[in-house]
């Protein structure tokens, strides 16, 4: 496999480890403080690594020449596993609206539809530059809502006295970006490929 793919698969390895290390203390209903604040904050840098897989990737992708199709399809996928995955954690732990989270689910699958129908076409669609910026709003909610979780967990939040209620407006406004910009990267995606869904439709 090509480094750059490598790294992409190193997201997706991610994905299910950030699930159930972020849930093993609700699971086991740890009260223990040192293992909780252990469990707690190995989530911010492993979460971080897997973001800057999305870096990686790209950038040995073009050092290497290895910008591939499988390459412009396997990115994404990775980008929304990865995403999904964490979105599925903060839904269920009150920071995502559910109804934002549906909306979010509704349109990566019908992006990945779009992707499915153009392969077949011949043609790999590449993330575009609204799709980028839709992920680092993706990327910047999720660490909004994971530091907030990792406050509470250690205790941090209560010992130092902090009102988290800016925080999660903060993160809501977020959320409601994510929503917006995913959206408006959908449609940029249907002007430019929409054409090949109709020919398959057709």
């Amino acid at each position: 496999m090509k480094t750059s793919n490598k790294f992409t698969l190193t997201r997706i390895v991610i994905a299910p480890v950030f699930f159930i290390l972020y849930y093993i203390p609700v699971w086991f209903d740890i009260q223990n403080a040192l293992v909780l604040k252990a469990l707690t904050f190995m989530l911010i840098p492993l979460l971080a690594f897997a973001e800057f897989t999305d870096y990686l990737d790209g950038h040995f992708a073009r050092r290497h020449n290895e910008v591939s199709d499988f390459g412009k399809m396997f990115d994404p996928f990775a980008d929304v596993f990865l995403h999904l995955s964490t979105f599925t954690c903060f839904v269920f732990s009150g920071y995502m609206p559910a109804l934002i989270y549906v909306l979010i689910l509704y349109r990566e699958f019908s992006q990945n539809f779009l992707r499915m129908v153009a392969a077949k076409q011949g043609t790999a669609i590449a993330a575009r530059k609204g799709g980028k910026l839709k992920t680092v709003s993706y990327v910047t909610a999720c660490f909004i809502s994971l530091v907030q979780e990792c406050l509470i967990r250690s205790g941090l939040a209560a010992a130092w006295g902090l009102d988290l209620g800016l925080f999660r407006t903060v993160g809501l406004v977020f959320y409601v970006l994510c929503a917006v910009l995913a959206y408006s990267s959908f449609i940029d995606y249907l002007r430019h490929f929409g054409s090949i869904l109709k020919k398959a439709a057709a």
